[in-house]
Parts: C-alpha cells; sequence; structure tokens
C-alpha cells in the first residue's frame, strides 16, 4: 500500500520510521487530536493499551497486530499534541544503549527496572 502524506509517499510494504509514522498520524487525525485535547487523547490511548492486554493474553495474532497499532498510533497522536519528536526521544534515551548501564544488550540487575 503507498499513501501520499505531505506530498511525500510512504510505500507501507517497507520500512516507516517513527517520524514518517508521526507525520502520517499528524497528517491524517492532527485537527481531530488538537480539539480533543491532551486528557481525551490520553484516555482513548489508554483504553488501547486494555485492548492491547485483551489481545496478548487471549487474542489471535491478527488481534494482537492491530492492538499494537493502534497503541502506537495512540502514542504518536499523544507525541504530536505535546510537541514531541519520538524519533529524537527514543535516540537520546536509548541510542546510547540502556539508559540504566549504558549496555547492549543491558547488563542492569534483572530485579532492577529496566
Amino acid at each position: 500500500m503507498i499513501a501520499l502524506t505531505r506530498g511525500r509517499r510512504i510505500d507501507y510494504n517497507m520500512s516507516v520510521t517513527l517520524a514518517e509514522l508521526q507525520r502520517l498520524i499528524h497528517d491524517i487525525y492532527d485537527a481531530k487530536d488538537r480539539r480533543r485535547g491532551v486528557e481525551g487523547t490520553f484516555l482513548w490511548f489508554m483504553q488501547e493499551v486494555g485492548e492491547l492486554a485483551t489481545a496478548l493474553r487471549n487474542g489471535s495474532h491478527e488481534e494482537k497486530t492491530l492492538e499494537f497499532a493502534d497503541v502506537l498510533a495512540w502514542l504518536a497522536t499523544l507525541a504530536n499534541i505535546a510537541g514531541v519528536d519520538l524519533e529524537t526521544a527514543i535516540q537520546a534515551k536509548y541510542g546510547a544503549g540502556c539508559p540504566g548501564c549504558g549496555q547492549s544488550p543491558c547488563t542492569c540487575n534483572p530485579a532492577e527496572k529496566p
């Protein structure tokens, strides 16, 4: 499937970067998302997280796949409303490895977060 966003063609048979995903969600939903606001959007996001939890417990692979996509889309929506660039945020936090120990793979104590 090929979609057009901000004049750019994105082939969804290929990989999509976080920045492309965030732009796509912006182009499709930004006006509605801004009217809903952060609080309303966060509630929708949490509902999707609950649906993902249900799918992980007893859903088919297709249901899990769709719910992961929904959660990621709603996360991109929240980031757009909050003015956060997801690609930059991930690179800053995880680009050098685990934020706790700085290693990849992580060598933190398994009893500790992360």
